[in-house]
């Protein structure tokens, strides 16, 4: 697994700091056990072990080759030179001087987080006379998006910046790549040749989901620092400092909850709050930063936020954001659950979306009616009618999916969606819904699109609303983005293992607990043009605000009126204030979420010019999509102002012609891959992708890299290039020893298969 060979490098590079000799005398202490640990337990000790030396707060690393060059860079211990070198290399934690997080929340409208992390680390593990590549890695919150890098180090600065895929004369791209996503939400950079002794001043802004929970709002930022990155306090005075703004969106009035971290109200005005944490201390935070509060709301309400359009933008049509805040939900539901069983999804994706749906069967309640398809090229069904929910029939349905849930054949969607269809075309008067989880593409996606709208738009306002579940990067999530907003359902995904069952059983609760249902706003009445970006208005969900966005030409009144139904069908109205809005940046809030939308119109309709408007989009917020790329910028600093650079702002840069560009990866989603599919493979999973997912950079050609892999002095010779006499040497004595003992034939077999 990617995430074990990460950790297994970062234990490797703590074991190597045990050669350093700190300022103030003595060594590194050695990381200290996980606590709470059961030994006992291989598993949990294993689980442990990871999550111990996984990042959990922005953190930076030393990308260690030669062994020889560790050591302090200002008390040197003068120990014996270690010979040979390291493949893959060791990580080791940088230790961290300064660190600075501001957080704005708004709540109203998009429930986002834009957070700004400034950090200083230096390379303590380095001599002076030797260089390292360091490699940056951020975990960001909940469904995070990356939206840019400043990185400084010496007199060369690094930035990222979003270029157009088809413009081949933004930048050169000259360098490998530097990074991008290891897994989703962990986001890396990979900085070059830094000095031992350097400081590396480095400013990360990511977006992030608010979470909500029975009418509370919360943010958690990971910002857990293990032991091993705090320098000895005699020598460094640590100053941890944590600024936070939240902005409801409402005139409703706000209750705070609970905060991770001592804050102090700096500030309330109107709709807005503000928040300080400063304080020297004598280790960096070891708890994530959270934040808790609540808007109170006693019913269904919501408002609509204006603003107008920049010069910059790429609409010249003013934008809005129309959210709701839920209240209670009373709603019945007639449910089919359709599951992908394909070969790809064999071992533990298949057994977390097991224990997914017993969670969701658990949660369905007397006067629900639900029925499961399990689906590969064939089709198998728990019963051939919607059975009425009570403990004998979820009973029944647990342990037919124990017989039926078993990874074999290939992906056909379209037959089982039907069959869905058929078993929803009597609901009981309940309000019906599909669920489809899938981890593949197939042909016929757009053909499926059509074919669905047509079919639900034929049923009439009680049509059943479909809400898809993507798995892993081999299926097609911009189709299943684009299903969902046709069904006027939700959308999700997980793209590792780990996260599948979890984000699976956020998923069935918020598409399941409906409270209002086709949703129309009376706009149209007052205005010509009032675009909505997603093809539906989608309901609305007693687990989540709805947040619609769009665009619109004209004046709108002071009020809008939001009309939709209640299970019963009855009619409700919901008056909504427009309010203009200028301290919210809206267009940056709302960019990540209008893309995705764009992207999934611009491959369903294959319009190129909806493909520019994703561009322009992308770039004016410096967002990658699928039709641009993030890249790594360097720049050589013709002078640095020591106060300046404290604050890491360059004063003067060279020209673009100077610069070089360094590709990020793994940032977009792309179209699914029809292939993989067919060829049920198993690989679409971050956690279980080639190791070349974590690899630091291309592996050393060194001499003796590949020594413990290779025993065979023939495959050795063909494996490095670069073998001097000495590993010659060394490589025809161990030959001849294992030729002794009998095994040379078997060692022959062993390299011979791996050799290449």
């Amino acid at each position: 697994m990617a995430e074990e060979a990460f950790a297994r490098a970062v234990d490797d590079g703590l074991k190597l700091t045990k050669r350093l000799v700190l300022p103030g005398g003595g060594g590194l202490p050695p990381p200290r056990p996980p606590q709470g640990m059961d030994r006992d337990d291989p598993a949990a000790v294993h689980g442990a072990w990871l999550q111990h030396l996984l990042p959990a707060a922005p953190m930076a690393y030393a990308v260690v080759v030669d062994p020889g060059a560790v050591d302090s860079p200002d008390v040197p211990s003068y120990q014996p030179h270690v010979y040979g070198r390291l493949d893959p290399p060791a990580l080791i934690p940088l230790q961290m001087r300064e660190v600075d997080l501001r957080v704005d929340c708004v709540a109203g409208g998009c429930a986002t987080a834009e957070v700004a992390l400034r950090a200083r680390w230096w390379v303590h593990c380095v001599t002076r006379s030797r260089a390292c590549h360091c490699r940056v890695v951020v975990p960001m919150g909940h469904q995070g998006s990356i939206l840019g890098a400043e990185v400084t180090v010496g007199k060369r600065s690094y930035n990222t910046h979003v270029i157009d895929t088809e413009d081949n004369s933004a930048v050169k791209i000259s360098m490998p790549e530097s990074g991008g996503l290891l897994k989703q939400e962990l986001f890396s950079l990979t900085i070059p040749q830094v000095g031992g002794g350097e400081d590396i001043f480095a400013t990360i802004r990511w977006s992030q989901k608010l979470l909500y929970d029975n009418g509370q709002f919360s943010v958690e930022v990971p910002f857990r620092f293990p032991q091993f990155v705090n320098p000895l306090p005699k020598v460094f005075m640590k100053k941890e400092k944590i600024q936070l703004t939240v902005n409801s969106g409402v005139s409703k009035e706000v209750i705070l909850q609970g905060t991770s971290h001592p804050l102090k109200e700096k500030g309330r005005q109107s709709e807005k709050l503000s928040f300080l944490h400063e304080a020297a201390v004598e280790n960096w935070s070891t708890k994530d930063f959270t934040f808790t509060y609540t808007v109170y709301s006693g019913d269904l309400s919501g408002r609509v936020l204006v603003k107008p359009s920049t010069l910059r933008d790429y609409d010249d049509r003013d934008m809005f954001c129309l959210f709701l805040l839920p209240g209670r939900n009373e709603d019945r539901k007639a449910v089919v659950y359709i599951i992908d069983t394909s070969g790809s999804m064999q071992g533990k994706p298949l057994e977390s979306v097991k224990n997914a749906m017993a969670t969701a069967l658990s949660d369905l309640v007397q006067g629900d009616f639900f029925n499961i398809i399990a689906f590969n090229d064939e089709l198998h069904s728990f019963s051939s009618c919607l059975e009425q929910v009570n403990d004998k029939t979820i009973e029944n349905a647990i342990q037919w999916m124990d017989l039926n849930f078993v990874a074999q054949g290939g992906t056909d969607i379209m037959h089982p969606l039907s069959e869905a269809m058929t078993l929803l075309s009597n609901s009981h008067g309940a309000l019906p819904q599909i669920y489809l989880v899938t981890d593949g593409s197939v042909d016929d996606e757009r053909n499926i699109c059509h074919t669905v709208k047509t079919q639900l738009v034929n049923r009439g306002p009680k049509s059943p609303r479909v809400s898809t579940f993507g798995l892993g990067s081999y299926c097609n999530h911009y189709f299943l983005r684009m299903l969902a907003s046709i069904g006027k359902g939700h959308y999700a995904a997980a793209f590792d293992t780990g996260s599948i069952e979890g984000r699976m059983v956020q998923w069935f609760q918020k598409a399941s607990n409906t409270i209002v249902s086709n949703i129309s706003i009376d706009a149209i009445k007052h205005i010509q043009e009032f675009e909505v970006d997603s093809e539906y208005i989608p309901d609305v969900s007693a687990k989540y605000p709805l947040c619609v966005s769009g665009r619109y030409h004209g004046k709108l009144p002071e009020t809008l009126i939001a009309k939709g139904h209640l299970a019963d069908m009855s009619e409700i109205s919901i008056e909504l204030k427009v309010h203009h809005v200028k301290d919210i940046p809206l267009d940056k809030l709302l960019a990540k979420q209008q893309m995705d939308l764009l992207t999934a119109k611009a491959w369903l309709s294959e319009n190129k010019e909806l493909e520019r408007k994703v561009v322009k989009l992308s770039i004016h917020n410096s967002l990658p999509s699928e039709y641009t790329r993030m890249v790594l910028l360097q720049t050589s600093l013709d002078k640095i102002d020591p106060a300046q650079q404290a604050k890491n702002k360059p004063i003067k840069q060279s020209s673009p012609d100077e610069r070089s560009a360094m590709p990020l990866r793994g940032l977009t989603l792309g179209f699914g891959d029809v292939t993989a599919t067919r060829e049920n493979l198993t690989t679409g999973f971050g956690d279980i992708k080639p190791h070349e997912q974590f690899e630091i950079f291309e592996k050393a050609v060194g001499c003796c890299s590949r020594v413990a892999d290779c025993f065979c002095c023939m495959c050795f010779i063909k494996a490095c290039s670069k073998m001097n006499d000495q590993c010659a040497v060394v490589m025809m004595q161990a030959c001849a020893a294992l030729a002794c003992l009998g095994c040379f034939e078997c060692c022959s077999e062993l390299c011979c298969g791996g050799a290449n």
